[in-house]
């Protein structure tokens, strides 16, 4: 019996076929295979033709799974939004003290934008922001994160829940268009350094809104 990796062959290099996966390692191996070649291409560049090709799979079987070229972009999308806002959750959970939450928070845009992947360039660089579908989903990945960060300034300085939206949403856009930006510059500036110039920004504003409880 051979066993398979879903881990897709290098761009360029057809990998073995008709090997024989069960239905959600398929999809996961579509999906990896669909990102690297709409990172590479962009998505109107990009054909079903090759993505079946780099899954190393027929294109009926990639249909099997998605219907169209759109579907699986936004399968995508939502793949990587969802690791994005996971992040966010995650360096919020995993401490109390605000101050390293402010840095945890900025930390994660800052993975998430240099990940070897690529993902950020689906959700922040889209050559398809003119669809409704992909343009939603990109203002709602800001407006999940925002609400997660949100609930705790509601919580730690009392403030209203639109107050604290629009201070989240603030906190937010500053550490997502650090992160892009330090991106575009080629990481001339180290990554730990940059994480920690902009949280130290961000930390010196919020902290102006002290605990309630002290």
């Amino acid at each position: 019996m051979t066993v398979s990796s879903t881990r897709p062959a290098p761009l360029g290099e057809e990998p073995l076929r008709g090997t024989r996966l069960p239905r959600s390692a398929r999809r996961a191996q579509l999906l990896g295979a669909a990102r690297d070649v709409f990172v590479a291409n962009g998505y109107h560049a990009a054909a079903m033709d090759d993505i079946a090709l780099r899954a190393g799979v027929s294109k009926p079987v990639l249909y099997q799974h998605f219907p169209g070229k759109l579907e699986l972009y936004l399968a995508l999308l939502d793949q990587s939004m969802e690791s994005l806002v996971a992040a966010v959750r995650e360096a919020l959970a995993g401490t109390t003290d605000n101050k390293v939450r402010v840095t945890a928070t900025t930390q994660a845009y800052f993975d998430f934008v240099s990940d070897e992947g690529g993902a950020f360039r689906l959700v922040f660089e889209s050559d398809l922001t003119s669809e409704p579908a992909v343009r939603e989903r990109v203002e709602r990945v800001l407006q999940q994160c925002a609400e997660l960060v949100s609930e705790v300034i509601a919580a730690d300085a009392g403030l209203s829940a639109d107050e604290s939206h629009l201070l989240a949403v603030g906190l937010i856009g500053t550490a997502q268009v650090s992160a892009r930006y330090w991106m575009t510059q080629g990481g001339r500036i180290g990554k730990t350094e940059a994480v920690a110039l902009v949280s130290t920004l961000t930390w010196r504003g919020i902290s102006r809104f002290p605990r309630i409880n002290g």
